[in-house]
C-alpha cells in the first residue's frame, strides 16, 4: 500500500503541475505568484494535520503507556517540522513579489516559525536523548504545548494587524460558505490538497514502519 500511495502521488503532482501550469488563468492582483498557493496553503493545512497527530499520540502515550502512541507522535512530529518549513519556504518566495520583502516579523509568520522551532526542539530532543520512558514521557509535553500555537496561528490575522489576508476557503456569509476566490482557482486548489494528504499518507506510514523497524532492531540486540 506504501509504495501505492508514492506511485499515486508522483503521478498526481505530475498531472496537477501540467493543470496548475498550462490551464489556470492568472490571478489579476498577483499574477504568475500566486500559482505558489497551490502548494503553499496545502503544505500549511498538512502541518496542522501532524500537530493534530502528534497531539493525539502524545495524549495516547500519557493515558495508556503503549508505545504505538509514542510512534505516532515522534513521526507526526518530523513530518510537522517538515511542512512547517516548507510552508515558511514557499511563504517567502510567495511575499517578495507580493509585499516586496521574504520576510516581516508579521503575526502570523512569527506564529508559524515559533512552531517550526518547537518542533525543531522536539525531534532534537528525540534525537539525542537517551530513549526510554522519561525521554517519551518529555517529548509528549512537548508535543501536546506545541499544539497550543497552532490556533494561534490560525486566528493571528484578526488578533492582529498582519499583511496576510484573512480567510477566504472558510469565509462564510450569513451561516452559509462563501469562499472567496473563483471556482477556476478553487478546484485546482481542492486537488492539491488531496493529493498533499495522500502525499502525507505516504511519509507517515513510511516513517512509521521504518520507526517499527527501528524498535523491534533495539530489542533485538539488546536481548543478546
Amino acid at each position: 500500500m506504501i509504495k501505492w500511495l508514492g506511485w499515486f502521488s508522483l503521478a498526481g503532482f505530475s498531472g496537477l503541475g501540467i493543470w496548475i501550469f498550462g490551464y489556470t488563468p492568472i490571478e489579476s492582483s498577483q499574477g504568475f505568484s500566486q500559482k505558489i498557493m497551490y502548494l503553499h496553503v496545502p503544505v500549511i493545512m498538512m502541518a496542522y494535520l501532524a500537530s493534530f497527530l502528534v497531539v493525539l499520540g502524545s495524549v495516547g502515550y500519557l493515558w495508556k503507556r503503549e508505545m504505538m502512541f509514542d510512534r505516532l507522535a515522534k513521526s507526526s512530529a518530523e513530518l510537522a517540522m517538515l511542512f512547517f518549513a516548507m510552508a515558511l519556504v514557499s511563504g517567502s518566495i510567495w511575499g517578495k513579489p507580493t509585499w516586496g520583502t521574504y520576510w516581516t516579523w508579521d503575526a502570523r509568520l512569527t506564529t508559524t516559525l515559533l512552531a517550526f522551532l518547537i518542533y525543531v526542539g522536539y525531534v532534537t530532543l528525540r534525537s539525542f536523548a537517551h530513549p526510554g520512558e522519561k525521554q517519551a514521557r518529555l517529548a509528549a509535553v512537548i508535543g501536546i504545548i506545541a499544539f497550543l500555537d497552532i490556533p494561534l496561528i490560525h486566528v493571528s490575522v484578526q488578533w492582529w494587524r498582519t499583511l496576510h489576508q484573512p480567510t477566504t476557503l472558510l469565509k462564510t456569509v450569513g451561516g452559509e460558505a462563501k469562499p472567496a476566490a473563483d471556482p477556476v482557482l478553487l478546484y485546482p486548489l481542492f486537488a492539491s490538497f488531496l493529493l498533499m494528504a495522500v502525499f502525507f499518507a505516504y511519509l507517515l506510514l513510511l516513517r512509521l514502519r521504518v520507526e517499527a523497524g527501528e524498535e523491534e532492531l533495539a530489542e533485538q540486540l539488546a536481548r543478546q
